[in-house]
């Protein structure tokens, strides 16, 4: 289907108790013209109050058997062949749909789905990743499980709720954790899940042709006050690469370490080429696509951002070098 006419899906993750159903009744109830079928992921939690469904026109599906993971991703294709069908046959009426994680998911597995299955990744567009974090009880969720720390890994827009509970030093202090930990995701406010509608729908974090937008402070801090298994570092150039010697590269990293990499992304300079080449991908799936072309005076350059767990960022860095054009 051309992209206009795709159905976009957003993945909503977040620890146990920072504010995912909180933000999801209010999406249901605010008076925006979306119609949204929503996929609720049940593991201990309160779920969409009862109240709030019979009140509006959305499409509640729960997945109750614990997590959205790998033993379950049937189960996820099956739901979305589902909806798709009922949309199809005009049974069913929804413009977008909504996955509400439980708050002990890993959302790669979720974020695989839109690439494994044709049927469903030509149907719906992942749209992004929206994490939500914890003010108060976040810096001991991500000392002590490796789930919350793969939720901030994979998103592409952070909002950090109950931040009325803590100093604004806790909040910076947070802050710059996050952004060592993901620097292209941006960080926001959200109280008593209050946040704008286009700050959560629409937003096409995991378009292939959007900017790359990266902290300017990341590349110059270089402190460090967590050992965090999840962390990201950046690659930058103002030479052309070589593009048959970074795709045997990139290739046989994602071989090795692909299990690890949690989400990784650029904008590239090719030799060669008048177009700038856009990549990403999540563990060991990697797509590519040719961006906007090089403005006539613009200065050429290659951003590549890699998140992940444990990676030798050394290694990276030294075969990126050696993938530069001579």
């Amino acid at each position: 289907m051309e992209e206009n006419n795709m159905v976009p899906v957003t993945i909503l993750t977040g620890f146990l108790g920072s504010g995912k159903t909180t933000l999801l009744n209010r999406i249901l109830k605010e008076d925006h013209g979306k119609r949204i079928a929503v996929i609720e992921n049940e593991f201990g939690e309160v779920g969409v109050d009862s109240e709030i469904i019979e009140k509006s026109d959305e499409q509640i599906v729960e997945m109750n058997n614990g997590c959205i993971c790998c033993t379950v991703r049937g189960d996820l294709i099956r739901i979305l062949g589902t909806l798709k069908e009922k949309r199809d046959s005009g049974d069913l009426k929804f413009d977008r749909v909504v996955i509400e994680t439980t708050g002990m998911a890993d959302p790669g597995p979720v974020a695989q789905t839109f690439f494994t299955d044709e049927e469903i990744g030509n149907y719906y567009l992942l749209d992004s990743i929206i994490t939500l974090v914890d003010a108060k009880h976040a810096p001991k969720q991500l000392d002590e499980f490796h789930e919350a720390q793969e939720q901030v890994g994979f998103a592409d827009r952070i909002l950090m709720s109950k931040t009325d509970l803590v100093s604004e030093g806790e909040i910076e202090t947070l802050s710059k954790r996050l952004k060592r930990m993901n620097p292209r995701a941006p960080i926001k406010k959200v109280d008593f899940g209050n946040a704008p509608i286009d700050e959560v729908l629409d937003i096409r974090g995991f378009n292939l042709n959007a900017i790359l937008a990266l902290d300017p402070d990341f590349l110059t801090d270089t402190h460090h006050e967590h050992h965090d298994e999840v962390a990201s570092f950046v690659y930058q150039t103002k030479k052309p690469f070589d593009g048959k010697k970074l795709e045997d590269f990139l290739s046989g990293m994602i071989q090795i370490h692909g299990p690890d990499l949690l989400r990784y992304k650029g904008v590239l300079w090719m030799k060669g080429n008048p177009r700038r080449v856009v990549f990403q991908g999540v563990h060991m799936m990697m797509g590519g696509d040719v961006g906007k072309p090089w403005a006539k005076n613009e200065a050429k350059q290659s951003v590549l951002v890699f998140i992940g767990k444990n990676l030798p960022k050394d290694i990276f860095i030294a075969g990126l070098e050696e993938c530069l054009a001579k």
